[in-house]
């Protein structure tokens, strides 16, 4: 058997694979998947240090993952087009299918599925032109203005517990955070259904929703 040679084709391929093969930068992937960023935002929230961040940005640029744009003096990161926000889902749903320790590693960080009882995007939309449904966000008022789900209600998860009486008591409650590994919509639902409400996790959160081609409303 001849020896292998590394041919042009699959080179090119193993680019993405490479840009793939590296959990900071997966992790960065999943930040810039529910908005763009600043090198020094996505360090902080991602806890890698500002010139690994920078670093791990210059290969995903390079994989042709994320883009960039100026806004005055500010760099922000986003990523390069819808199409990777789906290819994204399209990985984590294929690795959770194979790979057992994904799904244990999963439930170990939001909890059991069971309790959650998370309503997928398509479903919560059939629910939304006919039943009695209250659609919670319970991120920051700041990420609310930037995109939330249509006819949301905005009610932090800091400020949750003070402010349950607003919420009806007849009603389902789906709350959701931000993308598939958000803990905040978990445990605002453990929350909610500890003080008798009926209450559901978004599955994937509002990064499901975008992805689903579904529109997000500004303001």
């Amino acid at each position: 058997m001849g020896e292998f040679v590394e041919e042009p084709i699959y080179a090119q391929l193993a680019r993405v694979g490479k840009a793939l093969a590296n959990p900071a930068r997966l992790r960065l992937l999943d930040l810039l998947d529910q908005r763009e960023r600043t090198v020094e935002e996505l360090s902080n929230e991602a806890g890698i240090a500002l010139k690994n961040t920078s670093a791990q940005l210059q290969q995903l640029r390079a994989a042709n993952m994320v883009t960039s744009r100026k806004d005055g003096t500010r760099v922000l990161y986003r990523l390069a087009a819808p199409e990777v926000s789906a290819f994204l889902g399209r990985f984590q749903s294929f690795a959770a299918e194979r790979l057992s320790d994904l799904r244990d590693a999963v439930a170990d960080h939001l909890g059991d599925p069971a309790v959650l009882e998370p309503v997928s995007a398509d479903e919560l939309d059939r629910r939304l032109n006919g039943s009695d449904v209250v659609v919670l966000d319970v991120r920051s008022a700041g990420e609310y203005a930037a995109g939330h789900l249509p006819g949301a209600v905005s009610v932090p998860m800091d400020e949750l517990r003070d402010r349950l009486d607003e919420l009806p008591r007849g009603a389902e409650i789906v709350a959701y955070c931000d993308g598939p590994y958000c803990v905040v919509s978990p445990d605002a639902v453990r929350l909610l259904k500890a003080h008798g409400l009926a209450a559901h996790t978004l599955d994937g959160g509002l990064t499901a929703w975008a992805r689903s081609g579904r529109e997000l409303v500004a303001g």
